[in-house]
């Protein structure tokens, strides 16, 4: 069964206006843009919608540091992106806002937040390995298809993986993500003997009543006791505060065609893109990326999962990219196919890297049926739909309508001021060996930062 015959085409993008549109509450804020809860000024009370919204005057400055265009450049290629994208796993493009200050695009917002803060919201602050089975299943699929039309998300990480209200995973974001010619079909293997299905158990609903089993998965369900509450350790919401682009327009150089199973192109990308802590190893070096990087990134988010923390995060940026470079994984524990998965997906070398296929095909996935992954009723956790799991997250809390164009306006004045006083700053704690801290305490990658670096830039 294919993505497009379980989604139906979306509707047409309409044209947005700031007059039809109430917002009531800030869901993230980012390098590139402020993500806003709207909903449309309709009788009904509309459906909800993420819109971020990106300052046209930040776009600017970016044009005139970055050597021509960058900033609006990258606006509308994640705009033409989005338009691209026909799969259940990933966003539609419901509309799109221009005013004199601001450029927004909007997509169907999600009730069950991001996947860092669903599992923070647990008890015990990771998942279990059945959980991680069904949202690396998923996003195997979103990447595949990506990949399918010639796209290289290139910052995968849990804020940017989404709870729809199904309980379905979407993938968002692709300010970062790049466009390189699509790879030739793999040759087909020799047909393996399909294995029997895991038997599943039955799990519990939120009102403690047995519920049938999912269709191709085994899992506790992250809903099943109680009611998962926002607690004071959760993280921010959605933001790309931790990401920076130092290439809106990916370069590309022309090679021999790689080798590495379901990611051979002949071009690859050599701009310098990530967050810091889900960056592959070959953006650092310098040597070109291509599709191959984002199952790197898969790694990096299954270990999150499996132990609460990144692989490879160090004391500073370069301490991060050393570990990156030369430290292996330390994957304790007793030997399971999920940790030789998350092995095979965080091996440096991208040319040995388990692809697409070679991942559909591990141990780890064993009665996993990919053809009907999208109809699994039931998945680990579905938001309640009589209250937003969102709430304790989002700024405003609905309680009066905000004004785009000025939150946006004060947030990049916001950070125009830090920057000009991170300029004058000449204190040791401004250091490079400091590392780049953001608003939300989170380190970003900083084209000025960790000298030894640059060449990279």
């Amino acid at each position: 069964m294919t993505a497009e015959a379980l989604s139906p085409p979306p509707p047409e993008p309409r044209q947005l206006s700031l007059a039809d549109l109430k917002a009531v509450s800030v869901l993230g804020r980012g390098a590139k843009g402020v993500v806003f809860h709207v909903v449309p000024e309709e009788a009904d009370g509309g459906t909800p919608m993420a819109l971020k919204a990106v300052s046209r005057e930040a776009a600017r400055h970016k044009k005139a540091g970055s050597g021509g265009g960058d900033g609006h450049r990258r606006i509308w290629f994640e705009r033409d992106v989005l338009l691209a994208l026909h799969h259940p796993l990933l966003p539609a493009l419901r509309g799109v806002l221009a005013t004199e200050a601001v450029v927004g695009f909007a997509i169907d917002r999600c009730g069950g937040g991001d996947l860092n803060s669903l599992r923070r919201r647990q008890t015990e602050k990771m998942f279990s390995d059945s959980v991680i089975r069904f949202y690396a299943a998923e996003l195997v699929l979103a990447l595949e298809y990506l990949h399918s039309i010639g796209i290289v998300y290139r910052d995968l990480k849990p804020e940017n993986v989404m709870i729809q209200d199904s309980g379905h995973i979407m993938l968002v974001d692709f300010d970062l993500s790049t466009r390189l010619p699509i790879a030739p079909p793999e040759p087909e293997a020799a047909a393996a003997p399909k294995p029997a299905p895991v038997p599943s158990s039955p799990s519990l609903n939120r009102g403690g009543k047995p519920k049938k089993p999912a269709i191709c998965f085994r899992f506790r369900s992250a809903s099943g006791a109680t009611k998962p509450a926002v607690s004071a350790d959760s993280p921010s919401p959605p933001s790309t505060s931790r990401t920076a682009s130092t290439s809106s327009s990916s370069s590309t150089t022309t090679t021999a065609s790689s080798t590495v199973s379901g990611a051979r192109t002949p071009a690859k990308s050599n701009s310098f893109v990530g967050t810091e802590d889900y960056v592959a190893p070959e953006i650092i070096s310098g040597s070109g990326h291509d599709f191959i990087v984002d199952w790197w990134g898969l790694g990096v988010v299954l270990y999150e999962m499996l132990y609460g923390r990144t692989p490879f995060r160090g004391q500073n940026r370069k301490e991060t990219f050393y570990r990156v470079l030369t430290k292996q994984p330390e994957l304790v524990g007793e030997k399971t196919e999920l940790r030789d998965l998350i092995a095979r997906l965080l091996e440096k070398d991208p040319a040995k890297r388990i692809g697409a296929r070679g991942i559909k095909a591990h141990p780890f996935f064993r009665g996993v049926d990919w053809d009907r992954i999208l109809r699994v009723a039931r998945p680990p956790y579905i938001p309640d739909p009589s209250s937003s799991s969102l709430d304790g997250d989002e700024e405003g809390g609905g309680c009066e309508v905000l004004d785009v164009e000025k939150v946006v306006h004060e947030t990049f004045a916001a950070k125009d001021g830090e920057a000009a006083a991170a300029e004058d700053d000449k204190k040791p704690a401004a250091s490079p060996e400091a590392g780049v801290t953001g608003g939300d305490g989170e380190r970003r990658m900083d084209p000025s930062k960790d000298g030894d670096f640059s060449v990279f830039f």
